[in-house]
């Protein structure tokens, strides 16, 4: 139990649903349309979103999603890929002829086709209750009404503004500035998109004039990109990838995500007693950041679409697992070549809903970088994501961009399972971190049985770019005997990801949830 004398917050108990996200309006509209008779999937869609329009810097319809869905009428966890590709037009060997050696981060090249909208009708169809105009309904009214930004969102959105260019800041500025906390946000014409979805289902986004909107305005802006691009989007259901750690069943969305990232850094994690360490001490700090350094170049090398991914199983591999964990120096950080592939970001929204009946959605959403490309569409305001520069332009690589191909993704989403006791469906933002975010919160729940809201709150650190990132939350002696060991330390300007988990105790009958104050989100049940 917490200490109620200092600051924090409770775990959230209900036993008839429940929804966490990074926006309390958004949890809010999630109970609403489940106690109006709706799904998980009703209510994960509705929620998702409303929050493009709380968070447009984080995620939008012009972004894509990835999802996990445990039913209790199902054996097994369902996962969705929805992903969208690159124009058929684009080629790698044509960018390096143009002097490039990477995608340009806010550029035309970067934009991939949107797959968040397909595969959103796609659950609606196959397993929510109330239909697609159920769910899109509130979304609709505050696109017009306009939604009151949140503090994190204004601090997001401040640090972006600048990135936005052309017809993007005509809708994603007020008066040429970014919002600050408290003023309205409103997208009259998203509202209209969101009416052809609910009449239309994806043709209503994927053909006619806002298809037309999106490929004219990108071609205006030097893309390649074609309608038949966008009519050719298709989600797709596939196997998830699972591993087991400290008893629990660990699942992850196979690539183009980076799940497999995460089952790797479990799997180097097992062979230490972690349960034994601090755990927010120098020890555990420092095998965890080795362990990442190691999964992330394996991720670098391997993980691409799930088509040109050749050595999965080489990841998933226990024996190399043991071997990776062998190499780790328990009193030295080891000088490891940052070589991250393509870019990271910290801009992502995660959700996860449990309804009556228990049926749990684990959904991750984004467009990437803060404000995905900087650009949007003319008309319609579509904000494009930049997900493209998850590519990269080395040759011959199995992430080498080239035309209708998927880039390797960093959103994942990711459940929980202990025997036929507890299921937890939870996620991590924060772009390359997700890996080593699911491994933080697992190690905290599992290791050091912290509650999920403590398990989620706990202070978090992360080597990217040559640097151990480590949050103000460790204490002064923790970096100093981190420093010793050679890791170059830094505190990072904003908080390390956030996230949203909910337990369903099945034995009980309760479910319980938490969300990360990094955000200015809540869990709610009811």
């Amino acid at each position: 139990m917490r200490d109620f004398q200092l600051g924090g917050r409770s775990s959230v108990f209900s036993e008839n649903g429940m929804c966490a996200t990074s926006t309390p309006l958004a949890a809010k509209v999630a109970i609403q349309l489940l106690e109006s008779g709706g799904n998980a999937i009703d209510a994960a869609i509705g929620a998702a979103v409303l929050l493009g329009l709380c968070e447009p810097q984080s995620t939008g319809i012009g972004g894509d999603c990835f999802v996990l869905v445990k039913s209790p009428g199902e054996k097994d966890i369902i996962a969705l890929n929805g992903s969208g590709r690159s124009p058929r037009n684009l080629s790698s060997e044509k960018l390096r002829n143009a002097g490039l050696s990477s995608i340009p981060l806010h550029g035309v090249e970067a934009v991939t086709v949107p797959g968040a909208i397909d595969a959103f009708c796609q659950l609606s169809n196959d397993w929510g209750r109330k239909g697609l105009e159920f769910s899109l309904l509130p979304a609709i009214k505050y696109a017009e009404e306009g939604v009151s930004i949140g503090p994190r969102t204004a601090f997001d959105w401040a640090g972006a503004a600048s990135i936005l260019k052309g017809d993007a800041r005509k809708h994603y500025l007020l008066d040429g500035k970014a919002l600050s906390a408290g003023q309205l946000f409103k997208a009259p014409k998203q509202a209209e998109i969101l009416r052809l979805v609910s009449k239309n289902g994806r043709s209503g986004f994927y053909e006619g004039e806002v298809a037309k909107d999106m490929v004219q305005s990108l071609n205006e802006l030097g893309g390649v990109h074609t309608l038949e691009d966008f009519s050719d989007v298709k989600c797709n259901y596939c196997e998830t990838l699972s591993g087991v750690y400290g008893g629990h069943n660990l699942f992850e969305h196979p690539p183009n995500g980076q799940g497999a990232t995460a089952l790797l850094m479990a799997n180097i994690l097992a062979n230490f007693d972690i349960r034994n360490l601090d755990p927010f001490g120098i020890k555990r700090t420092h095998i965890e950041t080795e362990a990442a350094k190691l999964a992330y170049d394996a991720r670098n090398r391997f993980i691409a679409d799930f088509d040109f991914t050749e050595r999965l199983q080489h990841m998933m591999s226990i024996d190399v697992a043991k071997k990776l964990a062998s190499v780790i120096n328990m009193d030295k950080a080891t000088y490891f070549e940052d070589n991250t592939l393509g870019a990271i970001h910290k801009d992502t929204v995660y959700l996860t809903v449990v309804d009556k009946d228990q049926m749990a959605v684990s959904m991750i959403y984004s467009i990437f970088h803060s404000f995905g490309s900087g650009l949007a569409s003319k008309k319609y305001g579509v904000n494009f994501q930049n997900r493209g520069a998850g590519f990269t332009l080395e040759k011959g690589h199995p992430n080498e961009v080239s035309g209708a191909k998927r880039p390797m993704h960093t959103i994942i989403p990711a459940i929980l399972n202990y025997k036929d006791q507890l299921t937890i469906p939870f996620g991590v933002m924060g772009g390359a971190y997700q890996p080593n975010g699911h491994m933080r919160f697992m190690s905290n729940f599992v290791d050091f049985n912290m509650n999920i809201q403590e398990a989620i709150d706990g202070p978090r650190s992360f080597f990217e770019n040559g640097n151990l990132m480590l949050e103000r939350g460790y204490d002064k002696k923790v970096r100093a005997g981190l420093l010793d060991m050679g890791h170059n330390i830094l505190t990072p300007t904003s908080p390390i990801g956030g996230g949203q988990a909910i337990k369903i105790d099945w034995k009980q009958g309760f479910l319980e949830g938490g969300s990360d104050p990094r955000k200015d989100g809540c869990a709610i049940g009811y």
